[in-house]
């Protein structure tokens, strides 16, 4: 979602609720297909994915909500969505610089109130956001850098003293930071692995990743449970559960069906993966799979690809190269099952493309699309 670039947003997954601006309902987008806006169309600036909605940020400073959410308001330098809360960051009232943070209920459709309202420091420098103002976040990091907003109470979280953030991405029960020497940190819930410690137990504080120390980072994305951090160089680590192949690893629901054999570990290895393994491969022997990566391991792209973007949902995982190919995979399941799942992570992918692939040039130059 580079939208300092110029192009066209594209969406495709589940979108039973109609989360994609004018994609109606009880959809499954199996392809990407272009945004349509509504009215003359929008400027699209920035997006922001739950689960049933979307919120969409315009270049004017213009939310619309798509989805079991509605609602549309002005004024707005960005959003975040979640099935817990709909958060807003909003030119403040008076003529100081600063903006506003509103916390809103998901089902509100911005009437009324706000659960919530905090006011935040300008950021000093940066890059312009809609309508000209400076950068803020992305949400849930805030403009000054040094406190988030959960989608829980509180809701304002203070960083750190010295703790400098340039990216905050949160998961359903644990939180990534890059700090401004590319260095990264992890806290909160570590039952998968998707902290990277090489443990399953829980941070109440940030603590930097050992395993990536001297290794300057420049992206940072967390999916329900697993976590994905993108090297300056353009090497992609991964990291967490594997349940859905989420970590491009051998994955059970890829393996022979059958039984975990007799006398594997119950749990994790101190220091290493989950590795279990089903019986019934071709050859009679047990079919390996890792269920848990709790360190962060290397992954090697097609072709030798550098990676520049990553983002995660629930249980998928989404990679950016630097010739600008997308690689997706993990869980693709569309059906009726999903509309029960309670996460707070997208199942529809956004993305802005400059130039898209036609049928004709995946033929001839490779499948482009995992």
């Amino acid at each position: 979602m580079a939208e300092e670039l110029p192009g066209a947003w594209f969406g495709f997954g589940f979108c039973g609720f109609g989360q994609a601006l004018g994609s109606g309902r009880a959809r499954r987008v199996l392809s990407p297909e272009p945004l349509r806006a509504p009215g003359a169309g929008l400027d699209v600036y920035r997006v922001s994915a739950s689960w049933s909605y979307t919120a969409f940020v315009s270049r004017g400073g213009r939310l619309e909500l798509a989805g079991a959410a509605g609602g549309a308001a002005g004024g707005c330098r960005d959003a975040w969505a979640s099935e817990a809360l709909l958060v807003l960051l909003r030119a403040g009232p008076g003529p100081e610089p600063g903006a506003e943070l509103q916390a809103w209920a998901p089902g509100s459709a911005l009437r009324g109130e706000p659960l919530w309202v905090h006011t935040v420091e300008a950021e000093a420098e940066g890059d312009d956001g809609p309508g000209g103002k400076p950068q803020a976040g992305p949400l849930p990091l805030l403009p000054c850098a040094r406190a988030y907003v959960s989608p829980r109470p509180p809701f304002y979280r203070p960083l750190a003293p010295g703790l400098r953030a340039r990216r905050l991405e949160l998961g359903a029960e644990h939180a990534l930071l890059l700090d401004e020497a590319g260095q990264v940190f992890s806290w909160g819930g570590g039952r998968h692995g998707q902290l990277g410690h090489g443990t399953l137990e829980a941070e109440l504080e940030p603590r930097p990743l050992e395993a990536l120390q001297g290794l300057p980072m420049a992206e940072v994305a967390a999916g329900g449970w697993h976590s994905v951090s993108v090297s300056e160089t353009g090497d992609v680590y991964i990291w967490g559960w594997n349940e859905s192949g989420q970590l491009a690893l051998p994955t059970r629901s890829l393996a022979e069906d059958g039984k975990t054999v007799a006398g594997e570990a119950a749990g994790l290895h101190e220091g290493g993966p989950d590795v279990k393994s089903t019986a019934g491969g071709e050859d009679g022997a047990p079919t390996p799979f890792i269920a848990v990566q709790p360190f962060p391991a290397l992954l090697d792209l097609p072709r030798g690809s550098e990676a520049v973007k990553a983002s995660c949902g629930s249980r998928h995982t989404a990679v950016v190269t630097r010739t600008g190919e997308l690689y997706t995979w993990g869980w693709d399941q569309t059906n009726q099952k999903v509309i029960w799942e309670k996460n707070q992570t997208p199942q529809y992918i956004f993305l802005k493309c400059s130039r898209w692939i036609s049928s004709k040039e995946e033929k001839d130059n490779g499948r482009r699309l995992g």
